[in-house]
């Protein structure tokens, strides 16, 4: 006993440390899942607009939903349109969250 002075310390130390960590790679996710939402949004939403033509409109609608720092591409494939909206994450250095939405252009719509 004599020998363990502190032990009790030094686990408490390292049990909140894992917590801790524990606790950042769920916020981290949170934040990854939520960067994934607002993308498959932005690109959906830009997909239609650009759909109707509205190309200004789709471009504006984009940046407003995805999230900060986010690129948006828009490419025609035949009749239709496809939107490609990607972000890096915030609190995962190196992943890039990306998600893409395809609309059928609209009769008249250029």
């Amino acid at each position: 006993m004599i020998g363990e002075r502190g032990a009790t310390t030094v686990e408490a130390a390292f049990a909140i440390a894992a917590l801790m960590v524990v606790l950042l790679l769920c916020v981290a996710g949170l934040t990854a899942l939520s960067m994934q939402v607002r993308c498959i949004d932005a690109a959906r939403e830009a997909a239609r607009l650009a759909a109707r033509g509205d190309d200004g409109d789709a471009m504006q609608a984009a940046h407003d939903i995805a999230p900060f720092g986010a690129r948006l591409q828009m490419q025609e494939e035949g009749d239709y349109v496809v939107a490609a909206v990607s972000a890096h994450s915030l609190l995962l250095p190196g992943i890039t969250i990306r998600a893409e939405a395809v609309a059928a252009r609209e009769p008249g719509a250029r």
